[in-house]
């Protein structure tokens, strides 16, 4: 059984964000990047599953430039048995989508595991339009995932409980919260042992965006905070009426 695991290389969450060529373009100076939270729990519950069923070849995959690469290599050293670089800027989701579903036609895999955003973006769509174009069954946020007896069993939080679903081969699965319990951090043995995985650089499919930034722009900064005597309530509600304007 194979599985296409789609990593993100995204900012640590601790890096200071800045923009350039006129708030067009991210800059990835100084920038510290890392496997997207929810692509490493997804790796963690991969590996969980392999562990179980034996029988269980993981493949990362990123769309990028040649930058993203230690990245990848940091999804071998967890444990992914091979990597796959779409060598092309990543355009947009649609384009990001579109690339994956080409090397998913190419390499005769069973599913397709992403996180259910990426922590820059925040767009949650590459999952949904992967499965749309390779007309895959969609399990959006799941929080769980086992195979038994040919078949997948998910897990989705929903309002005021859990929902549990059977899926057949071949779907696509989102990952959230609750996945795995927690990631696992790479061993000095993987790090060694991922130096000699393969990783190969694929070329980029025919494909064009369908949206483009026009600018980014960071939060206005917040003002300061004002301290209010525990006693005196009078002053408290004067300033969230006239000042913050909530009541």
């Amino acid at each position: 059984m194979k599985v296409l695991l789609c990593i993100g290389h995204v900012p640590d969450t601790t890096s200071k964000i800045k923009f350039t060529n006129n708030d067009t373009e991210f800059d990835k100076n100084n920038i510290q990047f890392i496997i997207g939270p929810y692509e490493e729990l997804a790796l963690t519950r991969l590996l969980e599953l392999k562990e179980k069923i034996g029988d269980l070849n993981i493949t990362a995959i990123n769309v990028g430039p040649a930058e993203t690469e230690p990245t990848l290599r940091k999804a071998l050293a967890v444990g992914a048995d091979d990597a796959i670089r779409v060598d092309a800027e990543p355009m947009d989701a649609f384009f990001v989508a579109k690339q994956i579903a080409e090397v998913y036609k190419q390499g005769d895999y069973d599913f397709v595991v992403t996180g259910k955003e990426s922590i820059d973006y925040n767009g949650a769509q590459v999952g949904e339009m992967l499965a749309e174009i390779l007309e895959f069954p969609s399990i959006s946020g799941t929080s769980f995932i086992d195979i038994e007896g040919g078949k997948a069993k998910l897990e989705r939080e929903i309002d005021g409980g859990k929902e549990i679903l059977e899926v057949d081969f071949p779907f696509v699965s989102t990952a959230g919260k609750g996945f795995a319990i927690e990631p696992r951090i790479p061993s000095m043995r993987g790090i060694m042992m991922a130096r000699k995985k393969p990783l190969n650089v694929v070329a980029a499919t025919e494909a064009a965006a369908k949206t483009k930034v026009t600018r980014f722009y960071l939060p206005e900064p917040k003002s300061a905070c004002k301290y209010v005597d525990a006693e005196n309530v009078e002053e408290l509600v004067r300033l969230l009426h006239e000042e913050a304007k909530i009541i």
